[in-house]
């Protein structure tokens, strides 16, 4: 790598249409480029495929989530009614698991829920006060009416101005370098 790469973050294309970006995504996505990341004011369907992004941890985390409350809340239950502290009330059996169902289902869901609240923070890397793409002139359009693909410096294909004339190939309104 050149000094002058290591000093960028990456190049920054400014679109007016999403489906411009959509298109671009998928024009770099075929080029090669696979550290890139797309911003828009909305949602855009298909913009995740399009930059390579092919599913998240997070359902199987909220899976194990869900499992563990749901066991340990079982076990605990039945460790205490059980073994640690029985009370024979009426010749009841000590296990009694249809006693247990309500508090089991409830802790499934409270621990689903609490892994799926803080899986989205951790694998997101939120809260992420400062980002390299915050130095780009302009981006604050990026929440209001502009849609950007940002190429990192980081991605083995990257050369500036090779890829500079690759964006400016997909019509891009402007093209900037981000700064670190």
């Amino acid at each position: 790598m050149s000094a002058k790469q290591n000093r960028i973050y990456g190049l920054m294309a400014e679109f007016s249409d999403h489906e411009q970006l959509l298109a671009a995504s998928r024009c770099a996505y075929a080029e090669g480029y696979r550290r890139m990341d797309a911003y828009t004011p909305f949602p855009v369907e298909g913009l995740a495929e399009a930059l390579g992004r092919t599913g998240t941890a997070i359902p199987f985390l909220v899976l194990l989530g869900g499992m563990t409350g749901g066991i340990g809340g079982y076990f605990m239950q039945a460790y205490s009614m059980a073994v640690d502290y029985p009370i024979n009330i009426g010749g009841r059996p000590l296990h009694s698991w249809p006693a247990f169902v309500p508090i089991t289902f409830e802790l499934t869901v409270l621990c689903a829920a609490l892994t799926a609240f803080f899986s989205v923070f951790v694998l997101n890397k939120l809260p992420e006060p400062y980002h390299p793409v915050f130095n780009a002139p302009a981006f604050e359009r990026a929440s209001q009416d502009r849609f950007f693909l940002c190429i990192e410096a980081r991605d083995p294909k990257f050369n500036p101005s090779e890829t500079r004339r690759f964006l400016e190939r997909l019509g891009a309104d402007a093209i900037t370098e981000v700064n670190p």
